[in-house]
């Protein structure tokens, strides 16, 4: 299969998940409704696990991040080539994912008159909003995350199916550690494909997709991406 498709398949996964979780715990009359941030995070963490093992073992390298992808096209060893294919493939996959995720909760966003939490579904928001410290926040995050993925990996170009269970325990252990400033974004594709995806559908009472925010769960993640992976080659 084409590593793109693969990377495709894999994010939308991550977002079917991810984007799943937030519905189940923040949208009215859900089962899961209130059950809280350690779910949230283990069920991000499970969806990690899933989209990078889906994706390598469909011939992709397991990124499913542009900021990982950037990281290590800089300073590993990964074809810069493939760059902007494996970008609009998360892009494009992240979309599909949370629109997935919307489909199966369709009658619980009818049923929620919050939009705050309509929108949270899809993408991120601080709970200060800070600029510069939100960027810092999303920074840091993505640097333990690159750093730490380049640690787990090897060779660096790629995951590894069997690198997909401690990257999934990495990203555990950001969102419980790290994700309370801005809710871990991470990942510009993550952020930012779903909250294109907010703004597209008919979601009944939605807000706007909040896009003076939408530039720092982008801007954040690729400086720390790149950051990490910068730090990483220096050892």
């Amino acid at each position: 299969m084409e590593p793109y498709i693969a990377e495709f398949i894999g994010t939308a996964l991550l977002m079917l998940f991810g984007s799943g979780v937030v519905a189940n715990v923040v949208l009215d009359k859900t089962k899961g409704n209130g059950s809280g941030w350690v779910v949230i995070s283990w069920a991000w963490a499970i969806a990690v696990f899933l989209g990078v093992y889906a994706s390598t073992a469909l011939g992709g390298s397991g990124h499913l991040n542009p900021a990982v992808t950037l990281g290590f096209a800089a300073f590993a060893d990964f074809d810069p080539g493939l760059v902007p294919g494996y970008i609009a493939a998360q892009m494009a996959g992240a979309m599909v994912g949370s629109s997935v995720a919307w489909l199966a909760y369709k009658p619980h966003f009818d049923a929620t008159s919050d939009a705050d939490l309509k929108l949270a579904t899809f993408c991120t928001a601080p709970a200060i909003r800070h600029t510069v410290w939100n960027l810092v926040a999303e920074a840091i995050g993505t640097f333990a995350l690159v750093f730490g993925a380049l640690c787990i990996a090897s060779p660096a170009e790629s995951m590894g199916a069997l690198d997909a269970l401690p990257v999934a325990l990495l990203v555990l252990g950001i969102g419980m550690a790290l994700g309370g400033p801005t809710g871990y974004a991470i990942n510009p594709a993550r952020d930012l494909g779903p909250r294109i995806a907010h703004a597209l559908l008919p979601i009944s009472g939605k807000r706007n997709s909040d896009w003076s925010y939408a530039w720092i769960p982008v801007v954040g993640p690729i400086t720390g991406g790149l950051l990490g992976a910068f730090v990483f080659g220096c050892l």
